[in-house]
């Protein structure tokens, strides 16, 4: 079920559901508005002639800041990452959906392209996967509201939380904008 804006509140204040900084404005009908942080990874132009998953990738990226006079440009086609201003911290029996806002996605603004889900237990800022599929630049500003995270109730609450580590969590707290780190599955004997 997903969670009202009463609930949302409800649950706020109970201390189970944490999105910090909070501005009691940006809680919708069923979500909380979220916003750009100033930090994003950049890819850079490399000449490595592709991307080996099996390999970190902190190589790839380099990260530059937004500053508050002038906005970052995402060109057409253009691919970074960046993170929520926001810090989330979910319950064990519940999830939540990270959303771009209409708005933007209007625009040609995509913010995720699967990283929109968020598991039981969750703690960190989001990285959003920022995509620019018009014709046209798009300015990126600080503080901008970028998306929208709704929250669901589990029927129960989960076993293997994230950030546990059976699982294996790779992004439990992160705080800037986080590469990849599938690499990290490589590392592992199967069986």
């Amino acid at each position: 079920m997903v969670l009202s804006d009463r609930d949302i509140r409800r649950e706020l204040a109970r201390g189970r559901l944490v999105v910090e900084p909070l501005d009691a404005s940006c809680i919708q009908p069923a979500s909380i508005d979220v916003h750009l942080d100033r930090k994003l990874l950049v890819f850079r132009n490399s000449r490595q002639p592709y991307i080996d998953i099996r390999h970190p990738s902190e190589d790839l990226t380099e990260m530059v800041e937004i500053s508050d006079d002038a906005p970052f440009i995402l060109h057409p086609g253009e691919f970074v990452l960046g993170s929520t201003v926001e810090s989330i911290a979910l319950p064990d029996d519940m999830v939540a959906r990270l959303e771009g806002k209409s708005s933007l996605g209007r625009l040609g603004l995509l913010i995720h392209s699967t990283a929109g889900y968020v598991d039981p237990r969750w703690r960190g800022h989001l990285t959003l996967e920022l995509s620019n599929v018009a014709r046209l630049p798009i300015t990126l500003y600080h503080g901008m509201k970028i998306g929208q995270i709704s929250f669901l109730t589990l029927s129960s609450p989960a076993e293997n939380l994230y950030g546990s580590e059976t699982l294996g969590s790779k992004y439990q707290g992160q705080q800037d904008p986080t590469p990849s780190r599938v690499w990290q599955e490589f590392l592992k004997k199967p069986g």
